[in-house]
């Protein structure tokens, strides 16, 4: 199989493997609660997002996007781009039970998004094969969110209670959790069009 590779899937796949090296860290914290396990996996991620841009030009320059390609890049930003930021969340405190409901919610959404864009890729694309916009935001822009619990970590305050804790029936929804929620319905809106650079 790697010698179907091109030199733009093998930078797909460090994509995918620095996302998995981030839920693996998350998950390190959730263990011991040493801080420096939780920003290995912060620092993580944008080396994916890095390796996920660089792919794409290289693909570009060229001329080997592929569909072998593009399925392998929906793959690998599900890891570093849904499940890394969900799990980022649980290792912050983000444990009731709607919390829960909020980070599964918002993982297949993305599953759903990366799903989309791979059916209507060839419809959207202009002549030239290049797609001029993303419907619903992309799902890289998940990476604000671990930047916003990122900050939260850095300052000392528990990420999970900073908007505060509601106690709904028989589980815990921290308000923070929203933001995956609302996050994961824009990731796969219709209505919200964003230009493709």
């Amino acid at each position: 199989m790697l010698r179907a590779f091109r030199a733009a899937d093998f930078l797909t796949l460090l994509n995918g493997i620095a996302g998995m090296a981030a839920v693996l860290a998350f998950l390190r914290f959730c263990i011991d609660g040493r801080a420096v396990s939780f920003w290995i996996g912060a620092l993580l991620l944008p080396v994916a997002l890095l390796f996920d841009v660089m792919d794409g030009r290289i693909a570009r320059l060229r001329n080997e996007a592929s569909a072998l390609g593009r399925e392998l890049d929906s793959l690998a930003d599900i890891v570093s781009f849904g499940v890394a930021p969900a799990v980022m969340g649980f290792a912050v405190g983000l444990r009731g039970g709607w919390d829960l409901l909020c980070l599964l919610t918002f993982v297949a959404c993305g599953i759903s998004r990366l799903a989309r864009y791979n059916v209507t890729a060839d419809a959207l694309a202009d002549a030239h094969g290049k797609v001029k916009y993303f419907e619903g935001l992309p799902i890289p822009s998940s990476l604000m969110i671990a930047l916003g619990l990122a900050i939260l970590f850095a300052t000392g305050r528990p990420p999970h209670t900073a908007l505060g804790v509601l106690s709904l029936g028989p589980a815990d929804l921290h308000l923070v959790a929203l933001a995956y929620l609302f996050h994961g319905i824009a990731m796969i809106s219709k209505t919200l069009r964003i230009p493709k650079p």
